[in-house]
C-alpha cells in the first residue's frame, strides 16, 4: 500500500486519477453526453437525510444476507465493470480475491480481461456472470452461459439497457491512445462478424431472455431497470432479481439516478424478486438508504477499480472494507443493528 493510506472512496478516486493513463481514466470514470446522470447518482443520494433512532442496543451489528440463496456477509457486492486488467496487472482475478477475503460476491463482466475460468479459480465468495448479447449472437452467448454454469457461477446477469451503446464523449477523444488488453472471454472464442445495419449494443427482447431461460439453469437477473412497469414485467416473467441501474450514467443520458428510481421498483415488485442498485454508491449511509428504499444489496463499480489502481488486489479489498465498516456504523447510530431493522422510516426523501 501507499505510506498514506486511503481514508475513503473519494481519496481512492483522487489517487487512481493520478495513476491511470488519461485514455484509461476517461473510460473507467466518464458518462454519456453531458454526464447529467452521472452527477445525479451521487447527488440524489445526498439529498436523502437518515432519520436515526436512540436508545436501542446497537452493541451487535450484523450485515449478513444472502443473495439469490447464496450467503454473503455483507450487503455491499462488486458489480460488473469492464476491462479490470488496465487498472491492475491481475485483473479480475485480483478483484475477485478481493471479493472473497470478505465474503461478498461478485458479478463478472463479459468483457473482462481473465477468462470466467480463471477468475472462479481465485479465491472467491459467490460468482455471477454478466452477459451481453443479441438474436444474432445466440450461439455464443449459450456457450458463455455453459461456461459460467460449469465454472460455479450462480446467476446469469443479463445486461438489458443496450440496444445501442451510449455516447461516451469523454472516452471518445481518448480512446485511440492507448492499447486496451484483449477481452479474456473472447480469445478462442470469438464473436461472430455483425451485419453492418446491426446496432452496436445488445438489442433483446422478451423473447431473447425467455431463450435465455431455456439454455440455463442459472437464475436470471436483469441489470438496468428504471421504471415499475418493466420491474412488474420482471416480476410477471419470473426473473429472480433485478438491479436497479442506469449503466453508471453511461447510456441514456438525463435518467433518473437509481436511487430516487429505486422506490417505484421495489413497490412495483412487492417481494415478487430480489432488487438491488449500483449507481453512485460511495458511502455506508449510501448504502443504508437504499437498503432502506427497498434494495436487498447494492454493488459497486468504479471505486473497485480505483482501489485496483492504487494497490491492486489490497486497494480493492480495502475500499470494500471502507464500505462495509461505514455501513456497520451507519446502522449503529441509526439505531438499527440488524438489516431487518431497516426500512422506510430510516430515511427521510425530500427529493422523492
Amino acid at each position: 500500500m501507499t505510506q498514506i493510506r486511503p481514508v475513503n472512496l473519494f481519496e481512492y478516486e483522487a489517487m487512481a486519477h493520478k495513476r491511470l493513463p488519461p485514455a484509461v481514466w476517461d473510460y473507467f470514470s466518464g458518462g454519456a453526453n453531458d454526464e447529467v446522470t452521472l452527477r445525479e447518482n451521487r447527488a440524489a443520494f445526498e439529498r436523502i437525510q437518515i432519520r436515526p433512532r436512540v436508545l436501542v442496543d446497537v452493541s451487535q451489528i450484523s450485515m449478513a444476507t444472502t443473495l439469490l440463496g447464496a450467503p454473503v456477509a455483507m450487503p455491499i457486492c462488486v458489480a460488473p465493470s469492464a476491462m479490470h486488467g488496465a487498472a491492475c496487472e491481475d485483473g479480475e482475478c485480483a478483484t475477485a480475491a478481493a471479493a472473497g477475503a470478505l465474503g461478498t460476491l461478485m458479478a463478472v463482466s463479459t468483457e473482462s480481461t481473465r477468462t470466467l475460468e480463471e477468475i472462479a479459480q481465485s479465491p472467491t465468495g459467490p460468482l455471477w456472470f454478466q452477459l451481453y448479447f443479441s438474436s444474432s449472437t445466440r450461439g455464443h452467448a449459450e456457450r458463455l452461459a455453459k461456461r459460467a454454469e460449469a465454472a460455479g457461477y450462480r446467476a446469469i446477469v443479463v445486461t438489458v439497457d443496450s440496444s445501442r451503446w451510449g455516447q461516451k464523449e469523454r472516452h471518445a477523444r481518448s480512446e485511440a491512445t492507448f492499447t486496451w488488453p484483449p477481452s479474456g472471454n473472447f480469445i478462442q472464442d470469438p464473436l461472430p462478424d455483425r451485419n453492418e445495419d446491426e446496432a452496436d449494443g445488445a438489442a433483446i427482447t422478451w423473447a431473447d431472455i425467455e431463450w435465455l431461460r431455456s439454455v440455463t439453469a442459472l437464475p436470471l437477473v436483469l441489470k438496468g431497470i428504471l421504471t415499475a412497469e418493466d420491474a412488474h414485467e420482471c416480476a410477471e416473467h419470473g426473473i429472480a432479481g433485478i438491479l436497479v441501474s442506469n449503466h453508471g450514467g453511461r447510456q441514456l443520458d438525463t435518467v433518473a439516478a437509481t436511487i430516487e428510481a429505486l422506490p417505484e421498483i421495489a413497490s412495483a415488485v412487492a417481494g415478487r424478486c430480489e432488487v438491488y442498485l449500483d449507481g453512485g454508491v460511495r458511502r455506508g449511509t449510501d448504502v443504508l438508504k437504499a437498503l432502506a428504499l427497498g434494495a436487498r444489496a447494492v454493488f459497486v463499480g468504479r471505486p473497485v477499480l480505483w482501489g485496483l489502481a492504487v494497490a491492486g488486489a489490497e486497494g480493492a479489498q480495502h475500499v470494500l472494507e471502507l464500505l462495509r465498516d461505514e455501513l456497520e456504523l451507519a446502522m449503529a447510530l441509526a439505531g438499527r443493528p440488524a438489516l431487518a431493522d431497516i426500512d422506510t422510516s430510516v430515511v427521510r426523501t425530500r427529493a422523492l
